[in-house]
């Protein structure tokens, strides 16, 4: 099953944003509490509204019209975010799109990033949007990126230093080689063809894809 995600950030060019989503299907759209506006903006519906729905009033919910409604307690150990990703996995997601998750906030936005590498999403693929950027995580054995020459890849270690990673179709190659967790060493590659490949021994990777042309954004 296919999701998108809204979440209440900020929405990082939404003329991009829609062309993406205008190319893709999806079989549910989930409004994160006040991430529910963002709908009108992007031209698509929601059919769940989960969350504590501080951030959207009765008013703003009634407008939706008819949606299910997972309603959770103000004061609960996860955030709305984490609460959607795992709902919808656990209603068999095997691919989630998530707009709007980064924004004003420094500590929000790097836990939003690190709800990727949640235990519960491993078997899912989770694409965070940000205009023409693409952020997912990367397990052992890696992964594939496609996109264009010239596009910008980033190679972020989140849980300590990965190992044995290699990569195929960037400017500049790894071969079986670590990424130290904390260190800059895997900031802005270039894809050199139009798939690259990730192979990963240990560990787990941030993997940023950035348009170079602005028309493209998968990973």
């Amino acid at each position: 099953m296919n999701a998108l995600v809204l979440v209440n950030g900020e929405l990082n060019q939404p003329d991009a944003l829609r062309e993406r989503l205008r190319r893709e299907t999806f079989d549910a759209v989930w409004g994160v509490d006040g991430g529910s506006r963002h709908a009108a903006v992007l031209g698509v519906r929601v059919t769940t509204v989960i969350g504590d729905l501080d951030s959207l009033p009765p008013d703003e919910l009634t407008a939706l019209g008819y949606v299910e409604r997972l309603t959770f307690p103000t004061h609960k150990d996860e955030t709305d975010l984490e609460l959607a990703l795992v709902q919808a996995v656990r209603r068999g997601a095997d691919r989630l799109v998530v707009v709007g998750a980064l924004g004003g906030r420094l500590d929000m936005t790097l836990a939003n990033l690190h709800l990727l590498a949640h235990p519960a999403l491993e078997g899912c693929r989770v694409e965070v949007w940000h205009g023409n950027q693409t952020a997912r995580v990367l397990r052992p054995p890696g992964g594939e990126i496609t996109g264009r020459p010239g596009d910008t890849v980033s190679l972020i270690p989140l849980d300590g230093d990965a190992a044995g990673v290699t990569t195929r179709g960037l400017a500049y190659a790894l071969r079986d080689q670590p990424l130290a967790f904390g260190a800059a060493r895997g900031l802005s590659n270039s894809m050199a063809t139009t798939t690259a490949r990730v192979v990963l021994a240990r560990g787990l990777l941030l993997a940023v894809h950035t348009s170079a042309g602005g028309k493209e954004g998968d990973t």
